[in-house]
Formats: structure tokens, sequence, C-alpha cells
């Protein structure tokens, strides 16, 4: 799966997600015209979390995690089902 593709399909602002049988809260930013965003998704009644900024350069794509491995936020965006 495509990890932009999956970053893209995360709407704007909060939404509700389904990840490893936990419903999680994510908010999502975006910044200069769709070359960079940060998501952040946390755990609904948990302590799990997930953030991750994401950057589009004319080299390349970078995954950039936040104080977690980068399998960890990849594994998230493969698996999330969007509730809302």
């Amino acid at each position: 799966m495509n990890v932009l593709k999956k970053i893209q399909q995360l709407p704007l602002g909060y939404s509700e997600v389904h990840y490893e049988k936990a419903k999680y809260g994510v908010t999502k930013s975006e910044f200069n015209q769709g070359k960079s965003y940060k998501i952040y998704a946390a755990e609904l009644g948990g302590n799990n979390f997930v953030s991750v900024n994401y950057y589009i350069t004319k080299q390349a794509e970078i995954l950039n995690p936040c104080e977690m491995p980068k399998h960890k936020v990849i594994h998230f965006l493969e698996n999330y089902i969007l509730l809302r």
C-alpha cells in the first residue's frame, strides 16, 4: 500500500479510525499546499499513539516518525479503517 495515498485518504482535521481492535482519534494537518502532512492518532480510552510528519520534496518523499519506530507508523497507515 502506498503510504502517501493512505495519508491523503484521511480527511483534514479530526476523524476516527479503527486499528488493531481499538478506536483512534486522528488529527491530520496539511501544509505547503499538500507538500507536507502532520498526522497524530491517539487510542481512545487507551495510551497508544502514532505521530508522524510526511514531506514531499523534489528529490524524495520523507516519512519522519515522531519518537517511534518507522515500522509502527507504516503498519498503522497500512491497516487503519476510516470510521468517520
